[in-house]
């Protein structure tokens, strides 16, 4: 057990001064080891001195320009498109809406290529691509391409959507299958759909695009997955609007076994 011991303080033995010759020693032995690691140091810093300060001046402009970066030009950026693209959306939302095919055309050809002093939905992904609203940009005019039957430029907008929102990116990737399956790619139909099923787990989104990949399952004669995805939809999400279905598909899979 260790003891204090009081300045001043004299060993009264043999035993006392021999311990306080060991303390002593061992203390040295400590600050020689401090000395020399501080030595080393010091002779690490004085040979990299400009090596280190050079790193050091690195990651302080990278730093500030990330920040500048961010401030001074995304920021701003991100401003202007999402103020260029409330009107497109506009245009998209009106087109959804329109009676006639005629109307409908006209208004998604407004939301792909802008209208009223203000960019279109091209313009927008082209020019805003890194911030938000470029990127949401792709996501309309993928759909409204998709609106149009024009297949391939559908595609290649939606591939080109990238986002933190789980439903919109399920939307995305099940609407690539739409696509895929318009141009008679049904492979690749069912192959986007079963990642639009399981992009975000829920109860409107995933049953909707098990019970496509289902159906175009069937229709390449591939049963087994037809069942699996159907069996995913009567266990998982019983009480979707799909779930009523799934009884018939079963049915139409299981005979043509």
């Amino acid at each position: 057990m260790a003891t204090y011991n009081k300045r001043g303080y004299k060993p009264k033995n043999k035993k006392e001064r021999e311990e306080k010759v060991v303390e002593e020693s061992t203390t040295a032995e400590v600050f020689d080891s401090l000395d020399e690691k501080a030595n080393k140091t010091e002779e690490f810093i004085s040979k990299y001195q400009k090596s280190i300060l050079g790193g050091v001046v690195v990651i302080a402009v990278v730093a500030l320009g990330y920040l500048g970066y961010q401030n001074l030009v995304l920021a701003p950026k991100e401003i202007e498109a999402s103020e260029e693209i409330v009107q497109a959306q506009r245009f998209f939302d009106n087109a959804m809406e329109a009676d006639t095919k005629k109307m409908k055309d006209s208004l998604f050809g407004l939301a792909l290529n802008g209208g009223r002093s203000k960019l279109g939905f091209l313009d927008i992904a082209d020019s805003y691509g890194s911030t938000k609203a470029g990127k949401l940009a792709h996501y309309y005019a993928g759909m409204a391409f998709l609106e149009l039957k024009d297949f391939k430029n559908a595609i290649s907008h939606l591939d080109q959507f990238k986002s933190d929102d789980k439903i919109l990116s399920a939307m995305a990737l099940g609407a690539i299958g739409d696509a895929f399956l318009e141009l008679d790619q049904k492979a690749e139909a069912v192959s986007y759909f079963e990642k639009a099923a399981k992009q975000n787990p829920n109860n409107f989104v995933s049953p909707k695009f098990h019970l496509k990949a289902a159906q175009t399952a069937i229709a390449l004669n591939e049963i087994d997955k037809a069942e699996k995805h159907l069996k995913q939809i009567k266990n998982k999400f019983p009480n979707s609007e799909e779930a009523k279905k799934v009884d018939i598909f079963l049915g139409k899979a299981q005979a043509l076994k």
